[in-house]
């Protein structure tokens, strides 16, 4: 199971790398209004749009994992 999960991890990293402008969660969101005029929810909103990028890439990757597998097994 861990070279399956090394696999997946390559390509959720390849995934990342194209693409372009990915951002980062933000910090806590202690000091939110002060810092940055925002208020707590467009800081959710923001992190969790970003937490569901990130499970998109996650799930390709599984994905291509998955039809790797199978288009090796069926050349077996």
């Amino acid at each position: 199971m861990s070279d399956r999960r090394q696999r997946i991890h390559e390509l959720v990293l390849a995934l990342i790398q194209r693409q372009e402008g990915l951002e980062l969660l933000e910090g806590d969101g202690q000091g939110l209004n002060q810092a940055t005029g925002r208020d707590a929810a467009s800081w959710l909103e923001r992190n969790r749009r970003l937490v569901q990028r990130y499970q998109a890439l996650v799930r390709t990757a599984i994905t291509l994992d998955a039809l790797i597998d199978q288009e090796v097994a069926g050349q077996l």
